[in-house]
């Protein structure tokens, strides 16, 4: 969340920048203000209240070793105790309010984060790779997987509903290949491998800004009050939530592969066709937690180490800088990389790779101790690297054949053992 003090000193500073996310958010820090100011104002008069009190109930003791009466003092200090509980009660639901309404403003985005209100005003930094020119008219990814008998849409319909599909044979065997490529390549760059839970509580999902604003988006189990995982950067992000660091542990690399789950609320029609748009999918994912000095150069590092995965693999991509209006709820900036698609003529998300600064850490009170011995709060990055399914998809259609059959890349064929998938 936005740190509160910034919201006192500069809320002109703090309005002008959530306006650029949207005209709404800036009415949101009148009322945080408004709350803060009665808060504040609360605690005063019960502060007040209870040194009052306090005095009153010395003075009986007084009085009572001098046996004079005092009734008329206890009769004050029970009006004096009713009338702080009920400020006490004014006070928690003040609190209640002010913290709801900061968990619902998103972060502050970076002032070099382009100004824009929506994808399209998204800023393309580079390319890399060239689109290949096919022979002949490419075909997309759920046309190939199926004939190559490696994609049961249908299956996974029956089993599952909607958006669930079934890989089989060279499909669950390229998947695996994929995992284990990129999980090996992340290790040789410092990142520690994990694998977390994929059931966490709703504090965890708070702490990484899932929670309250994408309720609608998670499965939940009712009875046991958990979530499945949307992306394995929320137990990844977590690992030291409430946790006061040495500031000689930083940075901290992690990557783990992990399902996600998610309901893709607000998702109907769009990419209703192949495994782009899944409710389950796997994913290797990247987190940085490091001091606030060093994230923007970490949030460099982290995108290149994204797109390591795809020069590897041999796919045209691009990179992109969202602007303000494209943000993701709890970064300040980020990039996405987008793999080309020939059956599509375009370049498709493949990676998000955000830094959050500090919006996450407050949240989860994660911290480090630094040279001063002061506590600071550290700063957290993510990022896909990559999603599995929408890469093997990728390299469905930029390494498809005439005859139908798909040649692995080379990085891959030590894992998959083969340089071809052939139908049947």
């Amino acid at each position: 969340m936005i740190d509160i003090e910034l919201i006192r000193r500069k809320p002109d500073y703090v309005k002008e920048r959530l306006k650029t996310r949207d005209p709404e958010l800036p009415g949101l820090i009148d009322q945080v203000l408004e709350l803060d100011s009665r808060r504040r104002s609360l605690l005063t008069e019960i502060e007040a209240l209870r040194a009052e009190r306090n005095a009153r109930s010395k003075e009986i003791g007084k009085l009572r070793l001098e046996g004079k009466d005092t009734t008329q003092i206890e009769s004050l200090v029970r009006e004096l105790k009713a009338k702080i509980d009920k400020l006490d009660e004014e006070l928690k639901e003040v609190q209640r309010e002010l913290r709801e309404l900061m968990l619902r403003i998103p972060n502050l985005p970076h002032e070099s984060v382009p100004v824009g209100e929506d994808e399209s005003e998204n800023v393309e930094v580079r390319r890399w790779g060239e689109p290949k020119e096919f022979t002949f008219q490419p075909k997309p990814h759920w046309e190939l997987g199926e004939k190559l008998g490696i994609l049961d849409f249908e299956r996974g319909a029956r089993l599952s509903g909607s958006r669930f599909t079934v890989l089989k044979g060279w499909g669950a065997r390229l998947e695996r290949a994929l995992i284990n490529f990129m999980l090996d390549l992340h290790r040789t760059k410092g990142y520690e491998e994990v694998l977390p839970p994929h059931l966490v509580r709703p504090e965890v999902l708070e702490g990484t800004g899932q929670l309250p604003k994408f309720e609608e988006d998670l499965y939940k189990c009712e009875r046991d009050e958990l979530y499945l995982i949307p992306t394995a950067e929320v137990p990844l992000t977590n690992l030291f939530r409430g946790e006061i660091l040495k500031e000689e542990e930083l940075p901290i690399y992690l990557t783990a592969h992990t399902p996600c789950y998610r309901r893709e609320a607000g998702s109907h029609g769009k990419d209703i066709r192949g495994i782009i748009r899944q409710h389950q999918f796997n994913k290797v994912e990247l987190v940085k937690i490091v001091h606030p000095d060093t994230s923007y150069d970490e949030l460099e590092k982290l995108a290149a180490d994204a797109e390591e995965v795809l020069k590897l693999l041999g796919l045209p991509y691009r990179v992109v800088e969202l602007c303000t209006g494209d943000l993701g709820f709890s970064a300040a900036k980020t990039y996405d990389l987008e793999v080309w698609f020939p059956s599509q003529g375009k370049y498709r998300e493949i990676s998000s790779c955000s830094n959050c600064e500090d919006f996450q850490a407050r949240r989860m009170n994660t911290r480090f101790k630094d040279e001063r011995g002061k506590n600071r709060f550290v700063h957290t990055l993510n990022g896909s690297g990559l999603a599995v399914g929408r890469t093997l998809a990728a390299i469905l259609e930029n390494y498809q054949r005439e005859d139908g059959s798909v040649e692995v890349p080379e990085a891959l064929r030590d894992y998959l053992k083969a340089d071809i998938i052939v139908p049947g």
